[in-house]
């Protein structure tokens, strides 16, 4: 996403040769994100996107692409891995594991209404029926075990009001912690700069790279905290009941999730307070970045312990 490791052209149009995808035109470093380093990469043959992995090793990097392959062939607008000559989607470029995937039409929305929030709740459900059937094995790499080492590191930044609210949230999520959810493939990072809209419809799903297995209804609520809040954190009740109702009509609730919920919300808050406080007082170095303002995903953690949206 952001760039890290820096690709001149000649060392990219060298690499490329191990593809059939034609000879470079052009390369665009992508400024946005804080994970990955991100090229827009054109071709004689068409547009592709670099992906470079910063954090990620080799070793776990089949699970993710894997997944894309899997979802592409069942349908889901997602960047499918490109194999090279020797039919593997991933190798190394600057000492770094890097793999390249087609790059996928339209643009995020900043201010999605209801319409787009039912399409995202529609692709949604799509891609968890998609993903029953991947084999693939992988803990949910931000869950409940990271939540914790990522708090013992943040801790000694927060003053007493907000490390209190963290090891609160923190005991109430060990206390649910048994829940016996449907769990599956999850992308666990389905924001609005993840979902591309061309025109009114979804051009494409994006960014795979947090992916895992965890409960499905812990990706709906991902989800909803970022399309369907306001900027104070709360939820919009028009937004969020088209995304349920559009993701609920492809695939049902249990009722078991159905009482989960609040707990959820809660958890999918705290995940993204806790690494946007990780990446705002822990900073990588890198030459086009950017880290998100932890303080919004505490307002959105504070509403959900406060007013828990309902599902019926």
């Amino acid at each position: 996403m952001s760039v890290f490791t820096r690709v001149t052209p000649e060392e990219l149009s060298a690499w490329l040769k191990r593809y059939a995808i034609g000879t470079l035109s052009e390369l665009q470093g992508i400024a946005a994100g804080i994970e990955n380093t991100n090229y827009f990469v054109t071709t004689s043959h068409g547009r592709f996107v670099l992906t470079l992995f910063e954090r990620l090793a080799a070793a776990e990097l089949p699970f993710y692409l894997n997944l894309m392959a899997h979802l592409a062939r069942h349908g889901i607008p997602c960047p499918a891995p490109i194999a090279d000559r020797g039919d593997k989607y991933l190798g190394t470029l600057n000492g770094k594991p890097a793999t390249i995937v087609t790059c996928l039409p339209g643009a995020p929305l900043t201010a999605p209404d209801a319409g787009h929030c039912e399409q995202v709740g529609a692709m949604l459900g799509a891609m968890h029926l998609a993903g029953k059937s991947y084999a693939g094995k992988l803990e949910n790499p931000r869950g409940p075990k990271w939540w914790g080492a990522a708090a013992r590191e943040v801790a000694p930044f927060l003053d007493d009001v907000r490390r209190a609210l963290l090891a609160s949230e923190l005991e109430y999520q060990e206390r649910h912690r048994g829940l016996d959810l449907p769990r599956g493939p999850v992308h666990a990072d389905l924001f609005r700069d993840n979902v591309l809209f061309e025109g009114e419809r979804i051009g494409g799903v994006i960014d795979f790279y947090f992916a895992g297995i965890d409960a499905l209804l812990f990706d709906v609520a991902v989800t909803v905290n970022d399309w369907c809040v306001d900027p104070a954190g709360e939820i919009d009740a028009e937004r969020a009941r088209a995304l349920l109702a559009a993701y609920r009509a492809v695939r049902e609730l249990t009722a078991t999730e159905l009482g989960a919920w609040p707990v959820m919300l809660r958890a999918a808050a705290l995940r993204f307070w806790l690494s946007r406080l990780y990446d705002f007082y822990l900073p990588r170095p890198g030459e086009l970045t950017h880290a998100h303002d932890p303080e919004h995903f505490r307002r959105v953690l504070e509403a959900r312990r406060a007013r828990p949206f309902p599902l019926v």
